[in-house]
């Protein structure tokens, strides 16, 4: 099932649109910057199925993992600006560009076609695990040793997630290391193997390790408990006061792309939202917990919002915002 938001927002898109000139008269190409095992890389899988479901054209997906989205970002960058290569994208592209403004601006040098997942973080520990089972047992294991836990996350220095674990840390009074991985697969495994004590994720990524008992959440970064998570306290509820940092995944293309292929394209990628694979694919995976839809102007207010949200954290952090 939709939300109610989504729902009416699918009401008020028309059904089909005429291709402009012929375009597309080929398959698309969809640059992923991850890996096809984690969020990013099952969203792609996700939407370019619902375009290619109402519109028959095809989406070939090329994942350029690395550098946490960098490395994808410039690849596509680098692509023809002819509406025939699209970018999935994070906030990693929002964050990256409030650090360094010569970074590429998802909202103005990208146009976002849609935004279509918009998620909350949650900290997760093995099910079958014995040396602590809820989020103060976790705290008092790590300052029981000295610095040597371990919790698997994403590479980049000033990401969201590694912004998080700072207030996190910071507010707990504890020091935990970090260990990088950019495909989510490995770092999955990783807490399953017992490689990690912990995981920074969200929900929706892990579905399956929550549904099979692999894992369990510990604690939720959100200013309310979620009823799908109604048993597990929020940051807020253990005592950190920081305003949480969405996960939020989307589509663009080139903004020197031709104006009636992005218009095409911005009604191919909005309406897929739409098709009923993708709701139920949102929908299993939490998705709707959050309104995650946003059209063009949605999206640019969002990447807008954060990126002063994350100069404004860098700043305070104390790092080269330039």
């Amino acid at each position: 099932m939709a939300s109610a938001a989504s729902s009416f927002e699918c009401k008020e898109k028309r059904t089909s649109m005429a291709k402009p000139s012929g375009f597309p008269s080929r398959a698309l190409t969809m640059i992923v910057p991850y890996g096809p095992g984690g969020g990013s890389g099952q969203i792609a899988a996700a939407m370019a199925g619902a375009v290619t479901g109402h519109t028959g054209v095809s989406i070939n997906r090329d994942h350029k993992p690395g550098g946490s989205g960098t490395v994808g970002m410039t690849a596509y960058m680098a692509a023809p600006a002819n509406g025939y290569t699209v970018l999935e994208h994070i906030d990693d592209a929002s964050s990256a560009h409030a650090l360094d403004s010569s970074r590429p601006h998802p909202g103005v040098d990208l146009v976002p076609l849609v935004i279509s997942q918009v998620t909350f973080s949650q900290i997760y520990i093995r099910t079958n695990e014995t040396r602590y089972n809820d989020w103060s047992s976790f705290v008092k294991f790590v300052k029981g040793k000295n610095g040597k836990s371990t919790i698997a996350n994403v590479s980049k220095e000033g990401s969201m997630e590694r912004v998080t674990m700072k207030f996190i840390t910071e507010s707990a009074g504890m020091k935990i290391q970090q260990i990088s991985f950019d495909k989510g697969a490995p770092r999955y495994g990783a807490l399953l193997g017992g490689q990690v004590d912990a995981l920074f994720e969200q929900p929706g990524d892990v579905r399956k390790f929550l549904d099979a008992g692999k894992f369990k959440p510990i604690l939720t970064i959100f200013n309310e408990r979620p009823s799908v998570f109604a048993d597990v306290p929020t940051h807020k509820e253990m005592g950190m006061n920081f305003e949480p940092l969405l996960r939020f995944r989307g589509f663009y293309v080139h903004a020197d792309a031709p104006y009636n292929r992005v218009q095409w394209l911005q009604w191919a990628f909005q309406r897929a939202y739409c098709q009923d694979s993708y709701q139920k694919f949102n929908e299993s995976k939490f998705m709707t917990v959050i309104d995650s839809y946003r059209d063009t102007a949605g999206a640019r207010e969002l990447i807008n919002g954060s990126i002063v949200q994350y100069r404004d954290v860098y700043k305070a952090m104390g790092l080269d915002v330039k």
